[in-house]
């Protein structure tokens, strides 16, 4: 094997190797191509939950000083493990190498797989970190709703233990989906959420986009294609903050 090609995966959420170790099983060596190297590490201090717009500017600021030195390491790109792509311009902004939000890539997947897609996540509290980034995108018109569980989420444990009953309620809102809101692709709306993707995917008529494993492979993709995000569209900062910024809380 050459050179490797190391993927920086943030994790927007301060947390222990355990709980790193939960996020990152939701990319399986079998999904890593030859060549590549799929990093997770988590921001050192910031938000909880995501369930705030408190967090919500705690994950961007956290997640944006946890890569903006991600090129000068050696990293080939970097992906944030947040379905609200918290910090994603920014560091398009601050780098040149591909940076990739699990939203923007599920969501433009779910586009290509079908008409209609609904984000299917754990509770109404991480509404808002899709609104913001659907109107961002401006891929209201291919929505067909936004639907939820109405359970609370842990960040680090994810599903783990409680597979038997939150899989059956994540197919029965999916199943609404379909029938009530015209949905034809399901997006799980939340990285937390990986380790239901294969059943559901399996028990549902329809697409399941599992938005962290998307994410990986469009960074795969840009990287073997060199690929990256536009400068005339993301320019770099006329005045470097680096110093400030790498100052931490």
């Amino acid at each position: 094997m050459g050179s490797e090609h190391r993927i920086k995966v943030i994790v927007p959420i301060p947390m222990g190797a355990d709980g790193v170790a939960s996020r990152a099983a939701q990319l399986p060596p079998a999904l890593v191509s030859e060549g590549f190297v799929p990093e997770f590490a988590a921001v050192v201090w910031g938000a909880a939950l995501g369930d705030s717009y408190h967090d919500m500017l705690l994950m961007d600021w956290t997640v944006f000083q946890a890569g903006i030195d991600a090129e000068a390491e050696g990293y080939s790109a970097v992906i944030v493990d947040t379905v609200s792509d918290s910090g994603v311009r920014a560091l398009r902004s601050r780098l040149s190498i591909p940076v990739i939000g699990p939203g923007e890539a599920a969501f433009m997947a779910a586009m290509m797989l079908g008409k209609k897609f609904t984000v299917l996540t754990m509770w109404p509290e991480w509404f808002p970190l899709y609104e913001k980034t659907l109107t961002d995108y401006g891929f209201w018109p291919r929505v067909a709703s936004l639907r939820s569980i109405n359970t609370r989420p842990d960040v680090t444990e994810l599903l783990a233990g409680k597979e038997e009953i939150i899989f059956a309620k994540l197919k029965a809102e999916a199943e609404k989906a379909m029938a009530e809101d015209g949905a034809d692709v399901i997006v799980l709306g939340s990285t937390t959420m990986h380790q239901s993707a294969a059943w559901l995917a399996k028990n549902l008529p329809i697409p399941v986009i599992n938005p962290g494993v998307i994410a990986y492979k469009q960074a795969e993709m840009l990287v073997t294609l060199g690929l990256s995000h536009s400068k005339k569209a993301f320019p770099n900062p006329g005045v470097s903050k680096d110093a400030d910024i790498r100052k931490g809380h």
